[in-house]
């Protein structure tokens, strides 16, 4: 007796491995699946300016940092004691004005030259609802607690979302003629814009990836259909009942590892995790004979792993 459905996951063509680099931008998912790669130490880099919840703040950030279009002061805006930019989330804003330039400038700088070397771009949507702010005619990437009716919401067509990504995909492609796109929608479900609202919003993401996703550079990974099939079941979310737990997560990953690792990878991955666990462990006496050389055995394994892979870097 089956009790439970399965996604049916192809083997991609293009897996990643540890010559591969990755840039992950997009929502909040995007950020869990980029914590992943980086716990098993490839060469990922993830959303420089934040969590970005829709199609046209992704889309705008690449524009920039491609187009070569630095922040300057008009770009950004001072409330409630702190410099905030409409483009970047509130990890960015700061006290200094100057701080939070440097940091945006930065961050365009490292999205650009990871844009140039990346063979794979992981890119989440997580919702098709916009704010628009009054003044500027400009759709925000994140309101940073303006005054809601200094803003219209929106909800983007499938065909103005389709129209994004086929921008974004000609830009990234005219850059970098060999990078892999994989788009996904985030399971995260955004309940404050409605229970119904949340669903037509996925659905008008889901559409639009899948009338961009027919070449063969443009692939859809289906998180939001695991979750919602495969763990349809509330003991696979948080607290709030909106975001996925941790074992949601790691399922999901274990699914993305599957259709996207390259197998050779998994025996290294087997090591850096023994390395990561060995790292997280808590001596009842650090200056124990066992424990000194429990530590000198890591060290070993961690230079073992830099002599193959000299990026990875275990800190300390």
């Amino acid at each position: 007796m089956k009790l439970q459905t399965f996604v049916p996951l192809e083997k991609a063509q293009q897996p990643i491995g540890y010559d591969s680099h990755i840039l992950t931008l997009g929502s909040c998912f995007a950020e869990h699946m980029g914590n992943k790669l980086e716990y098993f130490k490839f060469q990922a880099v993830q959303n420089p300016f934040g969590i970005l919840f829709h199609p046209l703040a992704i889309e705008n950030l690449i524009t920039r940092a491609i187009l070569e279009e630095p922040y300057a002061k008009a770009d950004v805006f001072f409330l409630n004691e702190r410099w905030h930019c409409f483009d970047g989330h509130s990890i960015l804003s700061d006290a200094s004005q100057e701080i939070l330039l440097e940091r945006l400038n930065i961050g365009l700088e490292q999205i650009r030259e990871q844009i140039k070397m990346a063979s794979h771009m992981v890119i989440t949507l997580g919702t098709a609802w916009v704010y628009r702010n009054k003044v500027s005619n400009k759709v925000v990437a994140n309101c940073h607690k303006v005054p809601q009716k200094e803003f219209i919401k929106e909800l983007l067509s499938v065909d103005e979302v389709a129209s994004s990504l086929e921008r974004m995909i000609g830009l990234l492609r005219s850059n970098n003629t060999g990078v892999q796109l994989i788009f996904t929608v985030s399971p995260v479900r955004h309940l404050k814009d409605g229970f119904v609202e949340n669903q037509r919003s996925k659905a008008h993401l889901i559409s639009a990836i899948h009338l961009v996703s027919g070449k063969g550079f443009v692939s859809y990974f289906p998180s939001y259909e695991i979750m919602m099939d495969e763990l349809r079941d509330y003991r696979f979310y948080g607290l709030d009942m909106v975001h996925p737990n941790e074992l949601a997560i790691t399922y999901i990953w274990e699914k993305f590892k599957e259709s996207w690792i390259q197998e050779a990878a998994y025996p290294i991955m087997e090591k850096v995790e023994e390395i990561q666990r060995g790292l997280q462990h808590r001596p009842f006496d650090p200056n124990s004979a066992q424990h000194l050389t429990f530590l000198r055995s890591l060290e070993q394994k961690m230079n073992a792993l830099k002599q193959s892979y000299p990026f990875m870097d275990f800190g300390g």
